[in-house]
C-alpha cells in the first residue's frame, strides 16, 4: 500500500516551512511534509521566532488547490484538529487562541502557520508549519511561563512519528470534506 504523505526528515534545519516552500517551487506534490528534528530559525507569525529544540514536533506541509481561499480558514482548521487530538488521546483541555495558537492552561502548546507561495501574481500553493511543543523537558527562562510541552503536563514521552500521522490524516480528511461540499 502507498503512504498517504511523503515525509521529507531532517536532523535540524532553519525552517521547516522555508525548505517547504522552496520544494513547492521546485514542483514537490501536494501533501510532501517537511519534518525535523529541530529547527534553527522557526518562526510564526510576524516572523517571531518559534523556540524548536530537539524534542518538539515541527513540520510543514505543502497543501493542494483548495477551494479555501482565505488562509486564516486553513490555520484555524488545523488547530482544531491539533486541539481535537490533544484532547481525544491526552484527556486535555486546549484552548484555541485565534488565529494561530493551543494554549494549555493558558501556556502556549502549539503554533501553526499557513503561507501562500506566489510566482508573480498567482498563487502556486499553500504551506501550513506547525510547532507543537512535544517533548520539551524545559523552556529557556523568557519562555517557561508563556511556554509549555505535552510532556510537562503529562509527565510522560509523546510519541511524535503517532501524533504526525494522526494530525496529518486528520487534516487531510477535514480538508477534503470542505473541498467536496464547496464544489
Amino acid at each position: 500500500m502507498e503512504p498517504k504523505f511523503k515525509i521529507i526528515e531532517f536532523e535540524d534545519i532553519p525552517s521547516t516551512s522555508e525548505k517547504a516552500k522552496e520544494l513547492a517551487i521546485q514542483n514537490e506534490s501536494p501533501w510532501t511534509v517537511v519534518l525535523a528534528r529541530q529547527q534553527s530559525n522557526g518562526h510564526g507569525r510576524k516572523g517571531e521566532a518559534w523556540f524548536s529544540p530537539e524534542g518538539g514536533l515541527y513540520f510543514s506541509v505543502i497543501l493542494p488547490k483548495s477551494s479555501i481561499a482565505d488562509l486564516q480558514t486553513i490555520t484555524i482548521l488545523a488547530a482544531f484538529v491539533i486541539s481535537k487530538i490533544i484532547k481525544d488521546d491526552f484527556n486535555l483541555e486546549p484552548l484555541i487562541k485565534l488565529p494561530n495558537d493551543i494554549l494549555l492552561d493558558g501556556k502556549k502548546v502549539c503554533g501553526v502557520l499557513t503561507e501562500n507561495v506566489i510566482m508573480g501574481d498567482k498563487t502556486l500553493v499553500s504551506i501550513i508549519g506547525v510547532g507543537l511543543d512535544t517533548n520539551i523537558k524545559e523552556f529557556p527562562n523568557d519562555l517557561k511561563d508563556i511556554s509549555v510541552s505535552l510532556r510537562q503536563v503529562l509527565f510522560k514521552e509523546i510519541d511524535n512519528n503517532e501524533i504526525l500521522e494522526k494530525i496529518l490524516s486528520e487534516l487531510k480528511n477535514q480538508l477534503e470534506i470542505i473541498n467536496q461540499n464547496n464544489q
